[in-house]
């Protein structure tokens, strides 16, 4: 049976990370958050102490970088130059950095190679921004999620709690706004839903009933 490349996009705190995860698991596929790519990219400038917005520094560190994801043990961990940072590219400093780090093209290009090789023969969920528009633009099923801004802010704050970190809901929503904007706004890869994607309001859905909805269009187009 014929394997597809399933492209979930949106923006931050959509849902996109857990549907993807399980959509994957329901079908046997490979499930790539690269949005977890560019947080390690973010983490290395971090520990590096470059200015987020230090473009030429940012682009010369990226041609000394790896990032993989690996599944082991059905997780799926991220490895930033043969270390795992799979917790620590979700803290908030590394959050509040990773828009900016993410428009530079160096770092783009690097991401959307990888991203590419690892969904060459399909059987592969892959969520982040530019999915559908600019890594798989010929992807045979396109989501792009959405849900209003106090909802998102509101499961980010739980992620972090369940972390440790407390982090107030009216930041968290400011922060979130800021993220929009920039992603929305850059020049390169912005984030914008591809014609032929398919809307999907997170807001009021159960996980169960967004991985439903994905995985009832999946394998309609599977089977056709």
């Amino acid at each position: 049976m014929k394997k597809i490349i399933i492209a979930i996009d949106g923006p931050a705190a959509s849902g996109k990370s857990t549907t993807a995860k399980r959509v994957a698991a329901q079908l046997g596929y490979l499930h790539v958050d690269t949005g977890a790519m560019y947080r390690a990219m973010a983490l290395k400038v971090l520990r590096q102490r470059i200015e987020p917005h230090n473009a030429a520094s940012i682009a010369a560190l990226a041609d000394t970088t790896s990032v993989r994801l690996v599944s082991t043990n059905g997780k799926v961990i991220v490895i930033l130059d043969g270390e795992e940072v799979s917790d620590e590219i979700r803290l908030p400093e590394v959050t509040n950095i990773v828009s900016p780090v993410s428009t530079v093209t160096e770092v783009r290009k690097l991401m959307v190679k990888e991203q590419r090789a690892m969904g060459h023969d399909g059987g592969i969920v892959l969520e982040g921004r530019d999915i559908g528009t600019i890594v798989f633009p010929d992807a045979e099923l396109k989501i792009f999620m959405i849900a209003d801004v106090h909802e998102r802010a509101v499961r980010r704050k739980k992620e972090l709690n369940d972390k440790g970190v407390e982090v107030a809901l009216d930041v968290l929503e400011k922060e979130i706004e800021e993220r929009d904007r920039i992603d929305s706004g850059r020049s390169v890869s912005p984030l914008r839903k591809a014609e032929d994607a398919i809307e999907l309001d997170t807001t009021n859905l159960t996980i169960e009933q967004q991985v439903e909805f994905i995985v009832e269009k999946a394998r309609r187009k599977i089977a056709s």
